[in-house]
């Protein structure tokens, strides 16, 4: 089981890698490409919805190819996608690059997390998915950093070379030790549908696209944020993002003990006190101390709701699996594609970077908003099935 999973992990670190890094080098990348900084900030929005639109589409056109025959095609579609970014002559050819690159995201956890529940021991299915996600949260810690660095040091296109050469390893890796696995049922797309059609599993989709979207309104930008607000000098800005990659991992996991206590009351405190710091977060952002310590409290806060969001998504789309955890992906980078436009509009029209802080506090109050409707909606639904057993009684 460990070399599989080991395969998949690795194949999530450099995905993860190549969807955060450009946060890091946006201003290299602005004044290389000559664009706005807002502008360099839709290269994240060009790629969340590369994953909003492909991955639902990929999962479905390879639904009754074998799990091991799409894991090698994704990856393959991934490693081209980064090659032609590093070879971009410009902002267009980058951004189509960058949609390239993520078609293979959503599809690829997708099918992974059907694989990794395959090949897991009895009972420790869970476990191996969460083994295989665990390579993103490495990415936030050590990929976005060492990226930003490399980027810093010899311009942002090594950074994409070294991509392509991790997703090169990951194909190699994934090739040799993951089984065919020919025995799994191909999944049943209809009844998948069909499911996805329930007003609480939209529900959930949306409170995952309104719980991360105010994260990356403010995120997408903070390096821009650290420099020109806050003040910090360049050099300091990619050890300062490690701090972020600790905050989510923090937050992963004590949220997961949360969502297994109490899931929607733990994402209802998760997403109210996400929304109470960014409006903090607007008037001390340039205080340089409260700055680096934001960029682990957007981590562990803003992560803090990210188990109870998939648990949410898994739990009312429990008959469509495949689909499920594939737009599960796709509502996360919905709501990151969201963020980074609404960022990089509020900039445009002369707002400064504190204003990005309040839009981020409003959007995650939708999200806290569609929690308590979904929450209602589900207590009311359970109040008229137990009216109607005593009625039948």
């Amino acid at each position: 089981m460990r070399l599989p999973l080991i395969a998949l992990a690795v194949s999530a670190f450099a995905i993860g890698t190549t969807e955060f890094v450009v946060m890091g080098l946006l201003p290299q990348m602005a004044a290389d490409l000559g664009v706005s900084i807002p502008s360099a900030g839709l290269l994240v929005s060009g790629y969340a919805l590369g994953v909003v639109i492909g991955g639902p589409l990929l999962a479905m056109a390879t639904a009754r190819l074998p799990r091991k025959t799409v894991l090698l095609v994704l990856m393959g579609v991934f490693v081209l996608g980064n090659l032609l970014c590093a070879l971009a002559p410009n902002y267009e050819t980058l951004m189509v690059a960058r949609v390239i690159a993520s078609l293979a995201h959503g599809s690829f956890f997708g099918a992974g997390a059907v694989v990794a529940r395959h090949i897991a021991p009895e009972g420790k299915g869970a476990q191996a998915i969460a083994l295989m996600f665990t390579g993103l949260t490495v990415a936030n810690i050590l990929g976005v950093p060492l990226g930003t660095l490399l980027g810093q040091a010899l311009g942002w296109r090594a950074t994409f070379w070294a991509v392509v050469i991790l997703g090169v390893a990951s194909l190699l890796i994934l090739a040799r030790n993951v089984p065919s696995l020919h025995e799994l049922t191909p999944p049943r797309l209809r009844q998948e549908l069909r499911v996805l059609r329930q007003p609480q599993v939209l529900l959930a989709m949306a409170m995952t696209v309104f719980g991360f979207g105010g994260i990356f309104t403010v995120f997408t930008y903070i390096v821009p944020i650290l420099t020109s607000e806050a003040h910090l000098g360049e050099s300091t800005i990619s050890w300062v993002l490690v701090l972020f990659g600790l905050g989510a991992t923090g937050g992963t996991l004590l949220g997961g003990r949360l969502a297994d206590w109490k899931l929607m009351p733990a994402l209802g405190v998760a997403l109210a006190t996400l929304c109470a710091f960014f409006l903090l977060f607007a008037g001390l952002m340039h205080l340089p101390a409260f700055a680096v310590a934001s960029v682990f409290l957007i981590g562990f806060i803003g992560f803090l709701g990210g188990p109870a969001l998939q648990a949410r998504s898994v739990q009312q789309a429990s008959e469509a699996p495949l689909l499920a955890s594939t737009l599960n992906q796709s509502a996360f980078n919905l709501g990151n594609a969201g963020g980074a436009w609404l960022g990089a509009s509020l900039l445009t029209d002369g707002h400064g970077y504190p204003h990005l802080a309040i839009a981020a506090a409003s959007v995650t109050a939708v999200g806290l908003a569609l929690t308590g409707f979904s929450a209602w909606l589900e207590s009311r639904n359970r109040q008229m099935l137990v009216c109607d057993e005593a009625a039948g009684a």
